[in-house]
């Protein structure tokens, strides 16, 4: 785990990531047939740019750092009709935020990949 417990990423870096009624991403890279991929750093920051999303459509998040992150939805930024997401299969963003497990966590060079169900 890196050293890193889940409790303290979570709080100091927020990295809990999001997508919101447009999907967010930060850092994209290049957008391929199945749709655009995020590039999570150590920065321990998001800082997200924007991408329409059409339903069907996936995002690849990638950890290329060498800081755990989890690639997780704030309830509060999806649209109503969205299927809530997070890496480690978890329900909502209070279990991800309770968690004290490494579940969902991405380590370096580890993906997540999300196929979503409407536009956003």
């Amino acid at each position: 785990m890196n050293g890193y417990s889940r409790r303290s990423v979570l709080r100091r870096s927020r990295s809990v990531l999001a997508v919101g009624a447009t999907a967010i991403a930060g850092c994209l890279g290049g957008s391929g047939p199945s749709g655009p991929t995020v590039t999570m750093t150590g920065d321990l920051r998001f800082d997200p740019g924007e991408v329409a999303i059409d339903p069907g459509q996936q995002v690849t998040w990638v950890n290329e750092s060498g800081v755990p992150h989890t690639a997780s939805a704030y309830e509060e930024g999806i649209p109503d009709e969205a299927s809530y997401f997070a890496s480690g299969g978890y329900e909502s963003e209070q279990a991800v935020r309770l968690s004290t497990s490494a579940r969902g966590f991405l380590e370096r060079g580890e993906t997540y990949s999300y196929t979503f169900d409407v536009t956003g």
